[in-house]
């Protein structure tokens, strides 16, 4: 069954959809580095930089690159982890559960993600939240592109794993 999530309609926005992959493979893309920087951003971009350390408190760093080759890092730790069914990371804390100073640039956004996994017959229904804490960085969030970009990376990620199998 999947976890709900009291969604706030003002405040978070949601990908969900249906994939013909198993979800434990999903979970192994979210959780390997080297997977993740194979789908994680829309191409033409890329990853240049990955850290995943999967536990609560643990690392998710990642470094976005242009295709001008510009970086983007943003760092952030995970809250929960239940293997093959739920993912919970947040950019308002560091590894640690340190918090993280002010946001030195306009990319930064601060936000949680829940990824959510659940067993759909052969397949997974998969569910990515984005939870803010104001309507202002949920919109900008939505202007920046989440539900094509969102939308686009996990396209990449199952191709990734179909091409794999």
């Amino acid at each position: 069954m999947m976890t709900e999530i009291d969604i706030n309609p003002e405040l978070d926005l949601v990908l969900e959809r249906v994939v013909d992959v198993p979800r434990d493979l999903i979970w192994t893309a979210w959780t390997d580095a080297d997977q993740l920087k194979q789908w994680f951003v829309p191409k033409p971009w890329g990853v240049a930089d990955c850290r995943i350390d999967v536990r609560p408190g643990g690392e998710f760093t990642t470094v976005m690159r242009s295709p001008e080759g510009e970086e983007f890092p943003s760092s952030g730790c995970f809250l929960e982890v239940i293997e093959n069914e739920r993912l919970v990371f947040t950019s308002a804390l560091l590894p640690g559960f340190r918090p993280t100073a002010k946001a030195s640039n306009d990319h930064e956004l601060p936000f949680t993600a829940f990824i959510l996994l659940e067993a759909e017959g052969t397949g997974t229904r998969y569910r990515a939240i984005a939870v803010h804490g104001e309507a202002e960085s949920k919109k900008t969030h939505e202007d920046m592109g989440f539900h094509s970009g969102w939308g686009a990376a996990l396209d990449q990620m199952v191709e990734m794993i179909e091409s794999e199998r």
